[in-house]
This record gives structure tokens, C-alpha cells and sequence, in this order.
């Protein structure tokens, strides 16, 4: 059996909530009230959004096949010089 990881991004959403989405998964996203219900609702997008890949007789995406990276700035590197 085959199986397939996707990463997950969760972010707090101000007031109240939180925003989840897949990068892998173009256009992937939902929201919640609790971290465990984004999760859950990814699950269960990440599932429909791959049944419709099958159906349309698409590859499925994988991990191996991004570049994650983080970049580092200082604050002199956002300063506006002013002459």
C-alpha cells in the first residue's frame, strides 16, 4: 500500500479561529474555531481534493517534488535609506 504525506500550514486568524492550508494542494484552504477542527477539515479536503485528481485521471502531488525554505531578513535589511 502506497502512502502520501502533505504538509499542513495552520495559522491563528484574529480575532477568533484558525486558517489551514496545504501549499502542495493549490487552492486548498479552510478555516475553524480549534486547531483539531482545521485539521479536520483539511483531512477530509485533502481526501476530496485528491478523489477529484483521480477522477480526472491527474498524478497525485508529492512532497519530494518542492523546495521548502526559510529566509531570514534583519531590520536594517526592510531600512529605507533616505538621502
Amino acid at each position: 500500500m502506497k502512502y502520501y504525506t502533505f504538509r499542513i500550514i495552520i495559522e491563528s486568524e484574529k480575532p477568533t479561529g484558525y486558517y489551514g492550508f496545504v501549499p502542495l494542494l493549490k487552492g486548498l484552504h479552510t478555516c475553524g474555531d480549534t486547531i483539531e477542527e482545521v485539521k479536520k477539515n483539511l483531512k477530509e479536503a485533502i481526501k476530496c481534493h485528491i478523489q477529484g485528481l483521480l477522477k480526472d485521471k491527474e498524478l497525485i502531488p508529492q512532497e519530494e517534488d518542492v523546495l521548502e525554505a526559510i529566509q531570514s531578513f534583519s531590520e536594517k535589511d526592510f531600512a529605507i535609506s533616505r538621502q
